[in-house]
């Protein structure tokens, strides 16, 4: 009978693949700590967005509001006119850092369940107005039209009223930017299965199909970095996703039927 001592010596040494129990458990331990350490990780990544944000809107309100007395001469002329000019030019760059001051810590709001949102009764009439509004000077400067399909009959939404502002707003800047000169976006909506639908398309270039799911991470953009046309850091997008998603909503994107990019917004309509 062989002697059962060299068995356990041998079953003792032999190596960690052969107790798949104790592996498992190791594997378990491992995938723990990379957990924490990812989520430690993302937290320092929102804080340090948030507070960066926060930084970056107090000394830009300062040259906002300096750049405009100055470009305005509320206190007697500034001397050359170039000093007029250049004046206006440091509150329109201004006015881009803001924006993207504010986009980064809207992100960095929703992206941690920290916003404020509250939903409520808004005619999208209403919010249409305000947006085009908020984008007559882009809209003139690109010489764009914007066709509402039955506007002063669209119907009623129930969103946060400047989440949806925000989220429209986004939307529409970016279908200008990347859409040519005298180009044209439509928009249109309808109630459908109890919510309300809005679709609004555009005349850019377009995107390939595979592409378009990385347009709604945060700082992607539908060109490559280096020859890209448009301004921006890729914000919009994502931001307008993460806006709908959370008023109970969606946003889908799509190649348009003529070119372009087809965005469809799914927003909450009132009960009935």
């Amino acid at each position: 009978m062989p002697d059962a001592a060299p068995r356990r010596l041998a079953d003792s040494a032999l190596p960690a693949s052969a107790h798949p129990g104790e592996a498992a458990v190791r594997r378990q331990a491992r995938r723990a700590v990379y957990e924490r350490m990812e989520a430690r990780a993302e937290e320092q990544r929102r804080s340090f967005l948030r507070m960066v944000s926060h930084e970056l809107r107090t000394p830009l309100k300062s040259i906002l509001g300096f750049s405009e007395l100055i470009a305005a001469e509320i206190y007697g002329p500034v001397g050359a006119r170039e000093y007029k000019e250049y004046a206006t030019l440091i509150r329109d760059s201004g006015q881009k850092l803001l924006a993207l001051a504010n986009q980064v810590l809207e992100i960095a709001r929703l992206d941690s369940g920290t916003a404020d949102l509250a939903a409520g009764r808004e005619p999208l009439d209403h919010v249409l107005d305000d947006v085009l509004d908020s984008l007559a000077e882009v809209i003139q400067s690109r010489r764009a039209e914007v066709v509402i399909e039955g506007q002063g009959t669209l119907p009623d939404i129930v969103a946060d009223p400047r989440g949806v502002r925000t989220a429209l707003t986004a939307l529409l800047s970016n279908a200008l930017v990347h859409g040519p000169e005298g180009g044209k976006v439509k928009i249109s909506a309808q109630n459908q299965d109890g919510g309300v639908t809005l679709i609004m398309t555009d005349q850019g270039p377009g995107v390939p199909p595979q592409d378009i799911p990385r347009l709604l991470k945060p700082f992607e953009q539908g060109e490559n970095a280096l020859i890209r046309r448009g301004e921006g850091a890729g914000l919009g997008l994502p931001l307008a996703y993460m806006l709908c998603r959370s008023m109970g909503g969606g946003l889908s994107l799509a190649p348009g039927p003529e070119g372009g990019l087809k965005v469809t917004i799914r927003l909450a309509a009132p009960a009935a």
